[in-house]
């Protein structure tokens, strides 16, 4: 009696699983409709961000993206894959999506997003995926800052695996005594060469060979650059000075009451100079050196009168010889391009392209919405506008892949207030393709996100160190340079 009692127990358990199981499935499949019914529509998908007909790398994370305005769910179709979604959020999965890129380097994926609203399915336009087989270095770094002038102090610089979403903290204010820091530079894109600086009292710039930690008093280091060979860098000293505008769509000037432009010897710890880069008739910034370290690339203007004749302040395209083996500076500099004001010069690692920022006048393109990209083949002197890189809001702040077929620029092409880090494949012929936004694991992140990605960089590896080290080698005695 007491067996079949149990019996009957384990009898109806089961049954209640079952029923379980099947209620939950079902209440789970009614909250992802398929299609029926499907109404067409010629018009593309209003998708953010904007992935439509995009070219991207095989190892890029995850392209998950809203559909703007109502809607109450979503089947999404690349490739062989089939995406399913209540609400207007298409998520993918990490594994199927990179299955999908690894079957589907070197083709052309089409996607096609049909969406239930008010109740009835409408198939939009098609677009596409193009998927090349050329990577995209795996790690981006950039500096996450408020987009306005008042909370400077309240910096962090991040690290983030452009292939998933694993983001870590290379500085934060919180760590580093609310101390601004500058952008995270890369020597040849190497996570074993690095450098960021902390300014402020007690600061100096943070050098990381291998994950070794040490703190360089370099004065007044803003922009730099490592030489192919890491021994020298190429910085330069200003004196910045924020203005305002009256003008309402142009909210604040940045410009330089003084700079200059050195050479810092690594090994021997001293200051190279020249009286050509610290002219005092002249501006000079944004050095970098050129990839066979034969040439420091910098931008140069003349003189005026600031802020009173801001807008007549015009910077050129130059560049001066420089030798790597007795680290001696060229006696002649030579003029690449000067029409409209040129900042930030970035040459690929394949030495074919000069990739720089053209703005109105001043130096900080960042608050110029004119601000575009401009590439300049380095053995014909031809100028490639980027017309389908480039948006009527700021883009700027630009730094190559390793392999120099992608580069990442930051990009207030939304709202004109935030910078958002975008990626640009430029294929062997040198032709540059639409960008596309760095994917995110929550499609509503940029909408929620109040930071601006500033400054970005691609490295091949992850960096060695995080914030922890970073204050750790704040503490230091600074080594001096002569």
């Amino acid at each position: 009696m007491i067996r079949k009692s149990m019996d009957l127990r384990r009898m109806l358990n089961g049954i209640v699983v079952v029923l379980l199981f099947t209620i939950s499935y079902q209440l789970f499949t009614g909250c992802t409709p398929t299609p029926e019914n499907v109404q067409k529509s010629n018009e593309l998908p209003p998708i953010y961000p904007d992935y439509c007909n995009v070219t991207i790398p095989q190892n890029i994370a995850p392209l998950n993206f809203l559909l703007r305005g109502h809607c109450e769910a979503l089947e999404v179709k690349v490739g062989s894959l089939t995406l399913n979604a209540s609400g207007n959020e298409a998520v993918f999965d990490i594994d199927d999506w990179k299955a999908l890129m690894q079957q589907s380097a070197g083709q052309t994926l089409s996607v096609t997003i049909t969406a239930l609203i008010d109740g009835r399915w409408t198939a939009y336009k098609p677009f596409e995926w193009q998927v090349v087989k050329d990577k995209v270095d795996p790690y981006l770094t950039y500096r996450l800052i408020e987009p306005d002038y008042e909370i400077w102090n309240h910096v962090q610089i991040q690290q983030r695996c452009v292939e998933n979403f694993d983001v870590n903290a290379l500085g934060h204010y919180e760590q580093l005594e609310n101390r601004c820091m500058n952008c995270h530079t890369y020597a040849n894109q190497s996570p074993e060469l690095s450098m960021m600086y902390v300014r402020g009292q007690g600061g100096g710039a943070i050098l990381n060979r291998k994950g070794e930690l040490s703190k360089l008093s370099i004065p007044g280091s803003v922009y730099f650059g490592f030489s192919p060979t890491g021994r020298y860098i190429t910085y330069s000293t200003q004196k910045i000075i924020p203005a305002f505008h009256s003008d309402p769509s142009k909210r604040l000037e940045v410009y330089d009451a003084s700079s200059n432009v050195f050479v810092a010897d690594m090994e021997e710890h001293r200051v190279i100079s020249s009286p050509l880069l610290s002219d005092s008739l002249k501006f000079e910034t944004f050095p970098t050196f050129s990839p066979d370290g034969k040439y420091i690339y910098y931008c140069a203007a003349d003189t005026v009168s600031l802020p009173t004749d801001i807008r007549q302040l015009q910077y050129s395209l130059v560049h001066i010889p420089f030798d790597e083996g007795t680290g001696t500076i060229g006696t002649e500099v030579d003029t690449l391009f000067n029409q409209r004001s040129v900042c930030h010069p970035r040459i690929s690692p394949d030495g074919k392209f000069i990739l720089y920022t053209v703005a109105d006048y001043g130096t900080f393109p960042i608050w110029h919405p004119e601000a575009d990209l401009q590439m300049m083949n380095v053995q014909t002197g031809a100028i490639d506008s980027l017309t389908i890189v480039n948006s009527p809001k700021s883009d700027t702040y630009h730094a190559w892949s390793s392999n120099s077929r992608w580069f990442v620029f930051a990009s207030k092409r939304d709202d004109g207030l935030y910078g958002k880090p975008y990626f640009c494949y430029v294929d062997k012929d040198g032709k540059a393709h639409k960008p596309f936004c760095l994917p995110q694991q929550h499609p509503t992140f940029y909408d929620n996100n109040l930071k601006s990605f500033n400054a970005p960089e691609l490295g091949k590896g992850k960096v060695p160190f995080d914030v922890e080290d970073v204050a750790k080698a704040m503490k230091q005695e600074a080594i001096p340079f002569k």
